[in-house]
């Protein structure tokens, strides 16, 4: 996507479900630190704006439901095993709206993390299967929380793989995730191509473990 072809998002609201999670306010507080409204969402509403508040930057927080109506562009970074549930029951309320999939299938034992079969194929088409009149499109799988919630980390060094079926909705995403400083949104497929990009977080774990890091993706030459 050249520069010239960049929309300009900065105006829009984001809602992440799942934002009392480490990931969830990791994105929110960046995303507000972008100058972004932002809410988060819990099926608790108390517990979303607790976490709001341990945020701060202007964030706020309500049930998911409320945040999901109210919200331009919704992130699902709910746990892999209420994902499938959480969608269904904000089916209304996603409906038109450009959906972003986070969420990493992922099991763990004691030789470490693996991903886990999805029948959809992805937790990506999974949200796309319940959310059949949304705009589904898949990135942020590979952001370190511990990263994005570190107030002495100014830049991220890291691409988001965004993939998608809709143009408009990956072009978006490209843009929203250029708002943070440092990160760069590639076009990384259509969303068939979600699994192993959602598996691949697997690998980053363990990178992450032997070298006591908080590894990201580069990719050259674009």
């Amino acid at each position: 996507m050249a520069d010239s072809a960049i929309p300009d998002v900065s105006g829009l609201s984001l809602g992440i479900l799942g934002g009392t999670g480490d990931q969830g306010k990791g994105l929110a507080r960046r995303f507000a630190l972008a100058g972004h409204k932002v809410l988060i969402g819990s099926r608790n509403a108390e517990r979303a704006q607790q976490a709001a508040e341990s945020i701060g930057h202007g964030v706020a927080g309500g049930e998911n439901a409320a945040v999901a109506t109210e919200s331009d562009i919704v992130i699902i970074a709910v746990p892999w095993d209420g994902h499938k549930a959480t969608l269904e029951s904000l089916r209304e309320q996603l409906a038109g709206k450009i959906v972003v999939d986070c969420v990493n299938p992922l099991g763990f034992d004691k030789r470490g993390s693996y991903a886990l079969p999805v029948e959809e194929g992805s937790a990506a088409e999974q949200a796309a299967a319940v959310l059949t009149d949304s705009r589904v499109v898949a990135a942020f799988h590979h952001v370190s929380a511990v990263i994005l919630l570190d107030p002495e980390v100014p830049e991220i060094d890291l691409d988001v793989f965004v993939l998608g079926d809709d143009r408009e909705a990956t072009d978006t995403v490209q843009a929203l995730a250029s708002r943070i400083p440092g990160m760069r949104g590639i076009y990384g497929g259509r969303l068939r191509n979600a699994h192993q990009i959602e598996a691949l977080t697997a690998n980053l774990i363990s990178v992450n473990r032997r070298y006591k890091s908080h590894a990201g993706i580069r990719v050259t030459d674009v």
